[in-house]
């Protein structure tokens, strides 16, 4: 018995079934969540505290994840809260501090939205450290970081006095950082390639170091009367931020927002 057209399959149908779900899953895909971001540089201890501010700019409610970690990487609960997740409300605002008794200066937060089918963040986040010294009390600005891949840096010192680069690394895999110190001496191979004729700078001191997943490394700029001092790094999810003393005798940096990072270094690139 041979097929109708009432039992036979329809394939112009299925195709274009097929077709309209896979338009739709390249849709869903092509939406991206928005990315998560970092505040970096809290402070924590006997003379200083820190605290992490979240509003909902949106007309709908979101939840939001707050990972909080020490300068070793370790998870830190925040005071007050069972978990990490929080739900706020159209244009709610919530202000939160890290569990930390000890004295802490790298601790840092990443924060994450978890609105559906949203591809614009929604959630302002900013923060303040402050910390007292006898009778001074300072407080200075958190700034919101997004973390990129093999971020760099290099340059004179004569500028950045007392400054510190500080190094997150925002990854469950380890970030290795290259650092130079330098008197100014360059020098310069002979090649075939302008690469190799580049002239480059002695370093006085160079090492490197292996930075932990999700830990916190500070730099020095300055050592032993360097004048240049360059920082290369290798990994996937990486901050780097140039602070500032605020003021003599009080422990507290602030962000130096003028310094500009290098992008992404390719592994031939040295």
């Amino acid at each position: 018995m041979g097929e109708s057209r009432l039992t036979r399959p329809n394939s112009r149908s299925w195709s274009s079934r097929a077709c309209r779900f896979a338009a739709l899953a390249c849709s869903l895909a092509g939406l991206a969540a928005p990315a998560d971001s970092v505040l970096p540089s809290l402070a924590y201890g006997s003379s200083c505290s820190s605290t992490v501010v979240v509003q909902n700019l949106a007309d709908t409610p979101v939840d939001v994840e707050l990972e909080a970690h020490r300068s070793s990487g370790a998870l830190v609960p925040l005071a007050g809260l069972a978990g990490r997740m929080i739900h706020l409300a159209p244009g709610e605002q919530g202000k939160y501090q890290l569990q930390i008794q000890e004295e802490e200066s790298g601790a840092w937060v990443q924060v994450r939205e978890r609105a559906a089918a949203r591809a614009t963040p929604t959630v302002a986040v900013s923060g303040t450290t402050e910390c007292r010294q006898g009778n001074q009390l300072r407080a200075a600005a958190r700034q919101v970081v997004y973390p990129t891949r093999n971020p760099w840096f290099a340059g004179e010192v004569t500028e950045l006095r007392g400054s510190v680069i500080s190094l997150i690394n925002v990854s469950a895999s380890t970030v290795r950082a290259s650092l130079c110190y330098s008197a100014g001496t360059l020098f310069s191979v002979p090649g075939e390639t302008a690469a190799s004729r580049e002239l480059k700078p002695v370093c006085t001191t160079a090492f490197d170091v292996q930075v932990p997943p999700f830990g916190t490394r500070d730099f020095p700029v300055e050592r032993e009367g360097n004048s240049y001092f360059s920082l290369k790094t290798r990994g996937d999810s990486v901050v780097l931020q140039m602070l500032r003393p605020s003021n003599e005798g009080v422990r507290i940096y602030t962000v130096n927002s003028s310094i500009k990072f290098g992008g992404e270094v390719t592994e031939g690139k040295h």
